[in-house]
């Protein structure tokens, strides 16, 4: 997922985009496609990839205007939406950094090297990201992945090591 679509902007079928990826510059960049995608981030049926016509940045996102979208009725149609890119076509991560979505199935592990459970899910919140680990005989826990919470990811060996405050995980 390279960005979600929040809202239509104008009358001409621009919509306003919040950039998932770090690289919007060349991610929705004009003459580029992206491809449609549900608000739940799976690729739509029967929708078309869609060309960049225009983009430019605002207020922390990018109006951008699509081909075949070209006035305020159809552009109402695309809020919550997301727009994906085939993995191989986004720069990899640097060492050290994963995509959002391969967190989820990673195993989690305490300070003393406890399994605390399997990440479930990640949601992107205002205040960063959050993932919920389904522990086994309780009740999931939502963490936040942050600096504070989260000592290591270990992409190879599928493991996320977690210092977090104490209560926490109570």
């Amino acid at each position: 997922m390279v960005g979600r679509v929040r809202r239509a902007h104008g009358l001409r079928g621009e919509l306003v985009v919040e950039s998932t990826t770090d690289a919007p510059d060349a991610i929705f960049a004009p003459g580029r496609r992206v491809f449609a995608g549900t608000s739940d981030g799976d690729v739509a049926q029967g929708q078309p990839e869609l060309r960049i016509l225009r983009s430019s940045p605002f207020k922390g996102g990018w109006i951008i205007a699509f081909e075949g979208i070209d006035d305020r009725t159809s552009a109402e149609k695309w809020r919550d939406r997301t727009l994906l890119l085939p993995e191989e076509e986004v720069e990899p991560p640097a060492e050290g950094e994963v995509f959002i979505h391969d967190l989820v199935g990673m195993s989690v592990v305490g300070p003393t090297g406890d399994t605390v459970g399997e990440v479930i899910e990640v949601f992107e919140l205002p205040q960063g990201l959050v993932f919920e680990v389904r522990r086994e005989a309780r009740k999931p826990v939502m963490l936040p992945f942050d600096g504070q919470t989260v000592v290591s990811v270990d992409p190879e060996r599928r493991v996320i090591h977690i210092d977090p405050v104490e209560g926490l995980l109570d």
